[in-house]
């Protein structure tokens, strides 16, 4: 008998690297970077056909809901899961599994964040059809994507035996995960061909990933099922921020990673958008709903509001950020420290953060 199959996307953080058009008030994953619809409403849309919308959840922060019910109107009630405060990935999944065991603890469970690009919803539900058949024969099931270069800005899994697949789709059992390494070890985990870079999009049935809470966070898991009745606030604000990845995935034995057959971004910094939007002429790129006039410039990344004009005279590899209240202009190969500035503006303009 066919499992149900649930998903969770995940909606909470800030994406401080695309400010000043994410901000604390609008992350990242509410923003309209493709134009037309927001990152959240993207990833929605991509399990359709997959999912039955009544088993889409969506965990952000309380802030946020109003956000996530503007993205996508025809979400249910029951289906928006409230965290009173962020604590990294790891507590927003296991209050996500104490919703789906309430409908069926004995359903599948699609994770993944909400503020991803990824080129074929059929390619997308074609690698995922794979990892839904290596999750059902037990065990966590994560996306790996082809390592293309020493990045360091993701993490690595490290790919062991092969098992049986699913037509076309790849299936290994995972040696080890590895953090964001630096530079000379990225390069060393590209040459020996055995990594894939961690998408942050897992598989795996809710038995599975409960079981793997017991033994891996339980007082985690504990508390949160004894806030049923109240206090969740109060837990969850002496908690630490942890991630699934690292409360649970690099200390459970039994993992599996399908190799992604689609073109994925998580779209951490704004140069990332020359992987992911056409080019608008010269190498530039424009994000959002507004306009770029360039004349003798090429290879910038523009951003800015609906209706606004960008224009760019003899400059090249810049990114040009505008929206209302704050503006960013930066070289692409600095755009690593918007953080920075973040920083600064919390202290020194912090209704603009």
């Amino acid at each position: 008998m066919a499992k149900t199959i649930f998903a969770v996307i995940m909606a909470g953080g800030s994406g401080t690297r695309f400010w000043p058009a994410s901000r604390e008030s609008l992350p990242k994953q509410f923003l309209k970077v493709e134009g037309g619809h927001s990152l959240l409403r993207g990833t929605w849309s991509r399990l359709e056909g997959l999912v039955d919308p009544e088993n889409i959840l969506v965990v952000c922060g309380q802030r946020h809901a109003d956000l996530v019910r503007e993205s996508i109107p025809e979400l249910g009630e029951n289906n928006l899961i409230l965290e009173p405060v962020g604590r990294n990935t790891l507590p927003c999944l296991a209050l996500a599994q104490i919703a789906v065991r309430e409908i069926d603890p004995d359903a599948i469970q699609i994770v993944l964040p909400a503020d991803h690009i990824i080129s074929s919803r059929d390619a997308f539900q074609q690698s995922m059809g794979t990892a839904i058949h290596a999750a059902q024969s037990g065990g966590l099931v994560t996306l790996g994507i082809p390592a293309t270069s020493p990045a360091t800005g993701y993490g690595y899994i490290q790919t062991g035996e092969p098992i049986e697949g699913v037509g076309e789709g790849k299936i290994w059992t995972v040696r080890q995960f590895i953090e964001k390494p630096d530079m000379a070890r990225a390069q060393e985990l590209l040459a020996s061909g055995e990594f894939f870079w961690n998408s942050g999009i897992f598989v795996w049935t809710s038995s599975a990933f409960e079981a793997a809470l017991e033994r891996h966070a339980p007082e985690l898991w504990r508390g949160l099922l004894g806030c049923a009745e109240g206090g969740l606030e109060e837990f969850m604000e002496g908690l630490s921020p942890l991630s699934v990845d690292v409360g649970i995935l690099e200390k459970e034995e039994d993992c599996k990673v399908v190799g992604a057959e689609f073109h994925w971004s998580d779209v951490g910094s704004w140069p990332a958008l020359d992987d992911v939007l056409p080019d608008a002429g010269a190498g530039n790129r424009c994000s959002g709903e507004g306009k770029l006039i360039a004349v003798n410039a090429s290879n910038n990344v523009v951003h800015g509001p609906d209706g606004h004009v960008t224009a760019l005279i003899g400059v090249e590899g810049l990114v040009v950020v505008h929206t209302e209240g704050a503006s960013l202009v930066c070289s692409k190969e600095h755009a690593q420290d918007v953080r920075a500035v973040v920083k600064q503006v919390r202290e020194q303009a912090p209704d603009r953060a």
